[in-house]
C-alpha cells in the first residue's frame, strides 16, 4: 500500500500542472453550463451574472495576453512616442489642439441645448489648470502629455458614465447593489446593539459598516483580487498618462482602499522614488477616499453612483494635477523592466483575512469616532466664540461656516455651482479642509434628504436646500482626503515605511495636499460639465402638491416626467 500511495503520489507530482488544468477546466465547463441553463430560463434575471461572467473572459484573455506581450506593447507605445519626438513634433501639439477644439465644439452644442452652467464649469476647470500651472515647481518642465491625458480620461470616463445609457445605468446598478450589500452590516449590529439600533444612528448603523467593509476588503485583498484590480487599472493609466508604475499602482490603488494603505502595495520600492514620485503618491492619497469610508457616506443618502463615479474619476486627475504642480526633473529608477511586484497580505488563509480586516478597522472606527467627537466640539466652541465677537458688530449670525463659505464661494461658483447655492457649497469646502469629510458629507446629507422632504426653499432668510446640480458638484468636490488632519496622518504614515524619505515626504506633503484638493475640484467641473438636470423634487412630493393645490397648476417639464414615470 505504502509503494502504491508513493506512486501516485509521484504521478501527482509529476503531472501537477496538468490536473491542474483538468480541474479548472472542468470547473469552468460546468460554471458555464450553469449560466447557459440560466440564461434559457429567464434571460433577465441572469443578466448581472452574464455581464460579469463575459467580463471575466475578457480579462482572463486580457492577462493571457498581456503577460506574453507586454513588452511589445509597451514598445510600440515608446516608439510612437519617440517617433512624435523626434519627426513630427507639431503632430502632438495638433492631436492637443484638435481634443481642445473638439471639447469646445461640444460644449458650444452642449450649452445651447442645456444651459450657460456647463460651460462656467469648463472655464473653471481652465482656470484651475491655469491656477497649478502658475504656481509650479518648475513651470518649464511640465509634461503636457500627462496632465492632457489625465483630464482626457476623466472627461472620457466622465462622459461614458454620466451621458451614455450604458454608463449610467451600470454604475448606478453597482451603487444599488452595494447598497445592498452594506445592508447586511445591520444583521452584525442588531445582534450586538439590539433592535433599536437605529436610534444611535451613526455610532451603531455608519461605523458596523466600515468594520463590514474593511472585513471585506481585507479577504478580496488575501485571494490576489484587489491587486490584480489595482495592476489592471495602474496598467492603463501607466501606458495612457506615460507615469511611472509605482505612482501609476498607487493612484489606482488609491480608488479602492486608504491613503495609508495603498502605499504598502508598492512598499520595497519607496526609498527609491524620486522627489516628484513621491509628491504624486501623497497627490493621489488625498484626491481619493477608501472604500471602507465609501459605506458610510452611501449610508448617509449622498448617491452611491456618483460616489463611485468620483472615486475612478480622481485617480488620473490626481496624476494630472500631480505632475502640473510637482513636474519630474529627475530620472526614475522604477521603470517598466524592473519587474514589479506588489506586496501580498500576510494572512495564511480566507478565515484568518476576515479576521485581520476586522480587527483592523477597530483603530479605523475609532480614529473616526475620536476625530467627530473632538472637531464637532471645537466646532460649536469656535462658532460660539464667533457669535460672540459678531454681537460686537450687531452681526449674531457670524460663525465658521459663514467665513468658509465667502472664502470658497467663488471657487465652487468656478465649479458651476449655482450662485445661490455657491455659499453653502463653499461652507461645505470649508468643513471638509479644516476639519474632515465626514463632518462635510453629514452637512450635505442633511441638505439632501431636505430638499427630497419638499419643504419650503427658505426660512427665515436661509436657504434649506441646493438644487440636484449643485449636490452633484459638490458631492464630487468633497470625494477626497485633502484636509489638514489628513496631513499629519500622511507625512507620519509614509515616514514610517520610508525613513529615508523623511525630509522630502515632509518638505512636499502640503504642496500635495492643495493638488489633490484641486484634482477634487477638477473632478468636480467635469461632474458639472457632463451632468443633466433632473428633478428638484421627488415625483411623489411634486405630484402631491399639485393634487392638494386649488389652482390648477400650468403645464411644466417636471410634471410631465412624473406623470410618465407614474404611468410606467
Amino acid at each position: 500500500l505504502e509503494k502504491k500511495y508513493d506512486k501516485v503520489c509521484d504521478f501527482f507530482k509529476k503531472h501537477k500542472t496538468r490536473i491542474h488544468y483538468v480541474i479548472y477546466g472542468i470547473l469552468i465547463t460546468a460554471y458555464l453550463v450553469v449560466v447557459i441553463a440560466a440564461c434559457s430560463l429567464n434571460f433577465q434575471r441572469v443578466l448581472p451574472l452574464f455581464i460579469i461572467t463575459i467580463l471575466a473572459i475578457f480579462f482572463i484573455c486580457w492577462d493571457f495576453l498581456i503577460a506574453k506581450y507586454e513588452d511589445r506593447i509597451s514598445a510600440v507605445f515608446s516608439l510612437r512616442e519617440r517617433y512624435l519626438e523626434k519627426y513630427c513634433f507639431w503632430i502632438k501639439w495638433v492631436l492637443y489642439a484638435a481634443f481642445v477644439i473638439t471639447i469646445i465644439c461640444w460644449l458650444i452644442f452642449d450649452t445651447a441645448k442645456q444651459g450657460y452652467q456647463q460651460l462656467i464649469s469648463f472655464c473653471g476647470l481652465v482656470f484651475y489648470v491655469l491656477l497649478m500651472f502658475i504656481f509650479s515647481k518648475y513651470p518649464t518642465k511640465v509634461a503636457w502629455r500627462t496632465v492632457f491625458s489625465g483630464i482626457g480620461m476623466q472627461f472620457i470616463l466622465g462622459l461614458f458614465i454620466l451621458r451614455t445609457k450604458v454608463g449610467f445605468d451600470m454604475f448606478n446598478w453597482l451603487g444599488n447593489q452595494i447598497q445592498t450589500f452594506l445592508e447586511y452590516s445591520d444583521t452584525g449590529a442588531k445582534f450586538v446593539f439590539g433592535e433599536k439600533y437605529t436610534d444611535h444612528f451613526f455610532a451603531f448603523k455608519v461605523l458596523p459598516i466600515v468594520v463590514f467593509f474593511s472585513t471585506v476588503m481585507s479577504m478580496l485583498y488575501h485571494v490576489g483580487f484587489m491587486q490584480w484590480v489595482v495592476v489592471k487599472v495602474g496598467w492603463i493609466m501607466q501606458i495612457f498618462m506615460a507615469t511611472t508604475p509605482v505612482e501609476s499602482l498607487v493612484a489606482a490603488g488609491n480608488i479602492f482602499v486608504g491613503q495609508t494603505e495603498s502605499p504598502l502595495l508598492v512598499r520595497p520600492y519607496l526609498p527609491y522614488l524620486t522627489k516628484s514620485e513621491l509628491h504624486a503618491v501623497m497627490t493621489a492619497g488625498f484626491s481619493t477616499i477608501a472604500g471602507s469610508v465609501l459605506g458610510a457616506y452611501i449610508s448617509f443618502g449622498v448617491s452611491a453612483s456618483h460616489l463611485l463615479t468620483a472615486s475612478v474619476m480622481s485617480a488620473p486627475a490626481a496624476l494630472a494635477t500631480s505632475k502640473l504642480f510637482w513636474p519630474e526633473t529627475e530620472k526614475p529608477t522604477v521603470t517598466l523592466k524592473s519587474d514589479l511586484q506588489m506586496v501580498k497580505g500576510e494572512s495564511k488563509n480566507l478565515l484568518e483575512a476576515a479576521s485581520q480586516g476586522a480587527s483592523t478597522s477597530i483603530l479605523l472606527v475609532a480614529n473616526i469616532t475620536v476625530n467627530l467627537i473632538s472637531f464637532l466640539a471645537l466646532l460649536a466652541f469656535v462658532d460660539s466664540a464667533l457669535s460672540w465677537v459678531g454681537n460686537l458688530f450687531d452681526y449674531p449670525e457670524l460663525n465658521f461656516e459663514n467665513i468658509c463659505a465667502y472664502v470658497f464661494m467663488p471657487l465652487s461658483f468656478m465649479m458651476g455651482v449655482d450662485w445661490e447655492d455657491s455659499f453653502i457649497v463653499g461652507g461645505l469646502l470649508g468643513y471638509k479642509t479644516f476639519f474632515n469629510e465626514f463632518v462635510a458629507y453629514e452637512r450635505l446629507s442633511k441638505l439632501i434628504h431636505n430638499r427630497e422632504n419638499g419643504g419650503s426653499m427658505y426660512v427665515n432668510g436661509v436657504k434649506q436646500y441646493m438644487t440636484v446640480r449643485s449636490e452633484v458638484i459638490a458631492t464630487y468636490a468633497l470625494c477626497g482626503f485633502a484636509n489638514f488632519g489628513s496631513l499629519g496622518l500622511v507625512i507620519g504614515g509614509l515616514t514610517s515605511i520610508a525613513p529615508s524619505k523623511k525630509s522630502e515626504i515632509a518638505g512636499g506633503a502640503f504642496r500635495a495636499m492643495i493638488a489633490g484638493t484641486v484634482a477634487c475640484f477638477m473632478t468636480a467641473c467635469v461632474a458639472g460639465m457632463l451632468s443633466l438636470p433632473g428633478l428638484e423634487v421627488p415625483c411623489h412630493i411634486l405630484l402631491g402638491n399639485i393634487f392638494n393645490s386649488t389652482d390648477f397648476p400650468a403645464n411644466s417639464t417636471e410634471i410631465v416626467e412624473c406623470c410618465q414615470q407614474l404611468f410606467t
